[in-house]
């Protein structure tokens, strides 16, 4: 899998898995769930990857998905997928039935067993789309660290299978799972938007329907590696958020950072705020979340009993909220002493203020009296940011205590605000000329000329190897992941060249790896086919996986093996390709390799273990292949990797 999973050998601080039959629970009020899905969803679609994309939408409970029973809203099983069908800005029948891959040439997939297709939009991509549903469904005020947990593992399940992914989640809890999430996906390579809504999709009146809509869209088109909050036409960073109205269709805030996106007659996606990992490591995911924290709100008055007690074992972490810009009581000697006490302990204790805007500063003399009791600022993070860091932080088993303080005040997801450590300039002065020649002067227009200009250039400079000059533009306001008329982008552009330097920098600096051009082309395929051996390495060491319909991988394959191309099948193998996938007519590489004599591919193919009896729709083995044309060494080769697999065969069935 292209993202990895890490979990706890501590039965205190790990989390429910009821995945594959296993179940166990930190929350005693963890039901645990199923997913309903179909196999044949998938399967049903003969996706054209030059114009498609793949989303995974979650459906956890919810108001979006709700009825009314009884004169209140409760979550209704098996309704929504059906009643999306229904709506044709959900989903386009005739668009299905057009791509549909049918049983036999005769009989269609099932109608309510195939994915929902979204219409084509302005961003030129149908989004095909399958909804997966809990059971039970929730109100999200019953959601739990286990349900976080069950979500995230799911994700990590389909992670190569979707190029996005769609939570339908209660409003109420919402703030809480997207920070949660945000913590346990490390080097995050895709998008993971959480929406809901205030009223019932279905009803006359719903912010549900712009709220799933969009988050489809942005899921399904951009390529934006976080975990985020779309509501009423914005995208919100998840971390950032909270429920910051009960009742308004704009119910959440960002009280301290920009929305990342915003839907209005054009969508504009401020990418320079975009959270990248700056690695060449692969998305991994942490499970192990620890519940004994808590949050206590400082108020005048508040007795020394009251926090000792909150303190008290099984306290492990506890996010405090504090006066201002993260000031306590410095008179209150005996509160500080509580506080010292907790933390020589070992208890983490994380400072944040009740402001709803900005963030804790120790230059207060009531600010540094927390300091110097071992409390940790927290910067501007929001309430249930704090909160799930601090959770995910004390469940790293592998990070000492101080590295656990350490990281609590660093900001690992994009949680809260830290000094620039790279001064990136906002003048270019190819850039500057050229508004002055077009008599440009407001900074409006000025940004429309760079964002037209940047992608060429920066994609000229990946083709060119020219280091310098990408680091110029980079620094100049080029964003690296910017793509050019076709929709590649320089990463693109540096694999096909084989610019190994190239690639490595703009990995380090945040380039998407899963962004495909307008031909459904990746920066894996492009290394791939040019043979660029060294890259394909180290893409696939960052998480890139290849996203080819299972035929022409099959045929790619062949041509390949048709050629007696070796370093090209080595680059399949490298990139994770099954090279005993098949064409349309189930041939493999094996077999076309054992077809044409070529028996540099046929000993290469068979030290991979490549199946030897797969057979073709002709009923046509590669040893009969190689037989039949009188490739006799050839078919020795095959005959002899043959036997030991009849051999292991045979002892397994006795």
């Amino acid at each position: 899998m292209a993202c990895n999973l890490v979990t706890s050998s501590n039965g205190v601080c790990s989390v429910a898995s009821d995945i594959e039959g296993k179940s166990f629970s930190i929350d005693p009020s963890y039901k645990p769930k199923k997913l309903k899905t179909s196999d044949t969803e998938l399967k049903s679609i003969d996706l054209d990857y030059k114009h498609e994309s793949r989303v995974l939408v979650l459906y956890t409970g919810g108001t979006i998905g709700m009825c009314i029973h009884d004169g209140v809203y409760t979550p209704e099983p098996n309704f929504l997928v059906s009643e999306l069908r229904k709506l044709s800005i959900f989903h386009d029948q005739e668009y299905l039935v057009k791509h549909s891959i049918c049983d036999g040439g005769q009989t269609p997939t099932p109608w309510m067993q195939s994915p929902l297709c979204m219409p084509l939009s302005k961003e030129k991509k149908n989004v095909v789309y399958c909804v997966y549903e809990y059971e039970p469904l929730l109100d999200s005020s019953n959601m739990t660290m286990d349900d976080w947990a069950r979500i995230a593992s799911d994700i990590k399940t389909y992670y190569e299978d979707f190029d996005g992914f769609v939570i339908l989640h209660g409003t109420d809890t919402m703030a809480y799972t997207a920070s949660a999430l945000s913590f346990m996906f490390e080097n995050l390579g895709k998008p993971i938007i959480l929406t809901g809504s205030q009223i019932p999709i279905f009803e006359t009146r719903s912010d549900g329907r712009d709220n799933l809509l969009g988050a489809l869209i942005m899921a399904g088109n951009y390529c934006i590696p976080e975990v985020m909050i779309f509501f009423n036409n914005k995208l919100l960073r998840g971390n950032r958020s909270t429920k910051f109205d009960s009742s308004s269709f704009d119910a959440f805030h960002s009280p301290n950072f920009p929305p990342l996106a915003v839907l209005e007659t054009k969508i504009h996606v401020d990418w320079d705020e975009i959270f990248t990992s700056n690695t060449t490591q692969k998305c991994t995911l942490y499970t192990n979340l620890c519940p004994s924290v808590g949050l206590l709100r400082l108020f005048p008055s508040i007795t020394t009993a009251t926090v000792r007690q909150f303190l008290a074992p099984p306290l492990k972490g506890m996010v405090l909220e504090s006066y201002g810009a993260g000031n306590a009581p410095d008179s209150r000697k005996d509160l500080m002493q509580v506080f010292s006490e907790a933390t020589e302990r070992g208890v983490l204790l994380l400072n944040i203020t009740q402001c709803h805007r900005g963030s804790v500063n120790p230059s207060y003399a009531t600010g540094k009296a927390l300091i110097d009791a071992g409390v940790i600022p927290g910067s501007d993070m929001t309430p249930e940011a704090a909160l799930t860091k601090l959770a995910f932080v004390i469940g790293r088993e592998d990070w000492s205590s101080e590295h656990k303080r350490k990281k609590l005040s660093q900001n690992i997801r994009g949680e809260l605000k830290t000094a620039r450590t790279e001064s990136l300039v906002s003048d270019f002065k190819l850039i500057d000329s050229l508004g002055k020649l077009m008599k440009i002067s407001s900074k409006e227009e000025m940004q429309t000329l760079k964002d037209a200009i940047f992608p060429s250039l920066m994609c000229t400079a990946a083709q060119n190897g020219d280091l310098a000059v990408l680091q110029k533009i980079r620094e100049g306001g080029g964003h690296i992941g910017m793509v050019d008329y076709s929709g590649r982008s320089p990463l693109h552009i540096a694999c096909g060249k084989g610019h190994f330097h190239i690639v490595q920098y703009l990995l380090q600096h945040g380039a998407p790896l899963h962004v495909r051009d307008n031909n459904g082309r990746s920066p894996l395929y492009d290394a791939v086919k040019l043979k660029h051996l060294d890259i394909v390495r180290l893409l696939v060491q960052t998480g890139a996986h290849l996203v080819l319909p299972p035929y022409k991988l099959g045929s790619e394959l062949c041509l390949s093996a048709a050629q007696d191309d070796v370093d090209s099948l080595k680059a399949w193998a490298l990139s994770g390709a099954n090279l005993s996938q098949g064409d349309y007519d189930g041939r493999t590489a094996l077999h076309v390799a054992a077809s044409h004599g070529h028996q540099d591919s046929v000993e290469f193919l068979l030290e991979q273990g490549v199946s030897v009896t797969a057979e073709d729709r002709f009923g046509y083995t590669p040893l009969k292949e190689a037989t039949a044309k009188g490739h006799r060494e050839i078919s020795k080769l095959i005959l002899d990797a043959v036997k030991p697999t009849v051999s292991r065969s045979t002892s397994t069935d006795t």
